[in-house]
This record gives C-alpha cells, sequence and structure tokens, in this order.
C-alpha cells in the first residue's frame, strides 16, 4: 500500500504559498501606507517604496505560478532598498519604522525562500 508523505504548514523545509501570500501582503503594505502618510514634500520617497512595493507584490504573485531563485534574490534586493532608503532619502519617524520593519520581513521571507529552494535546483 502506498502512503502520502504528509507535510505539516510549519514544515519550513519546503516552500509553501503562505510565504508568496504574505510577501504580496507586505508589499502592497509598502506600496500603500506611505502614499497615504507622506507630505508633499516626500515624493523620491513615494516614489520609491511604490516600486519596491510592485516589485514585491507582482515577484511574489510570479512565485505563486512559477518559482524561480531570481525572484526570491530581487525581493531581498527589495527589501534591503527598504531598509535603506530612509538614510539615503532622508525621512525618519513611523515611515522611517515602517520601511526598516517590512524591508527586514522581506527579506528574511526571501532568505527562507531560498533555503528551501536550494534543495529542488531552481
Amino acid at each position: 500500500m502506498a502512503t502520502v508523505e504528509q507535510h505539516h504548514w510549519y514544515d519550513l523545509s519546503i516552500h509553501r504559498s503562505w510565504e508568496d501570500v504574505v510577501s504580496i501582503v507586505l508589499g502592497a503594505a509598502i506600496l500603500i501606507v506611505p502614499a497615504v502618510m507622506a507630505g508633499a514634500e516626500d515624493t523620491a520617497m513615494v516614489i520609491s517604496s511604490g516600486v519596491a512595493g510592485l516589485l514585491i507584490v507582482a515577484l511574489a504573485a510570479l512565485a505563486t505560478v512559477r518559482p524561480q531563485r531570481w525572484q526570491e534574490w530581487v525581493e531581498m534586493a527589495c527589501g534591503l532598498w527598504l531598509i535603506a532608503s530612509p538614510f539615503v532619502l532622508g525621512f525618519g519617524g513611523a515611515l522611517l519604522t515602517l520601511h526598516v520593519g517590512i524591508g527586514i520581513a522581506v527579506c528574511v521571507l526571501a532568505m527562507l525562500e531560498l533555503w528551501q529552494d536550494s534543495g529542488r535546483g531552481f
């Protein structure tokens, strides 16, 4: 009798769709929240957040259909930019905290997915 190997949702050794959904939510948050919170003088920050958010959303959505390692590397680069952008573009307060927090979360998810995919030959 054949048995089917069961994997639990908390098994972090394989790529799960919830990870991509979380990335989509994080990308949408960094796309929308800064645009709502920013003043007229923060145009560069809004554009920067918008581009990073769109890339994260698009790459995570693409990863749900056809996962590739390069997608995770680009997501990690977006996360690193989100961490660095408050210091490069010179903004602070709640937006600094938001950018750094979401940037760290995106980087951690990308690293997890890279680790998971390393054994699958992507």
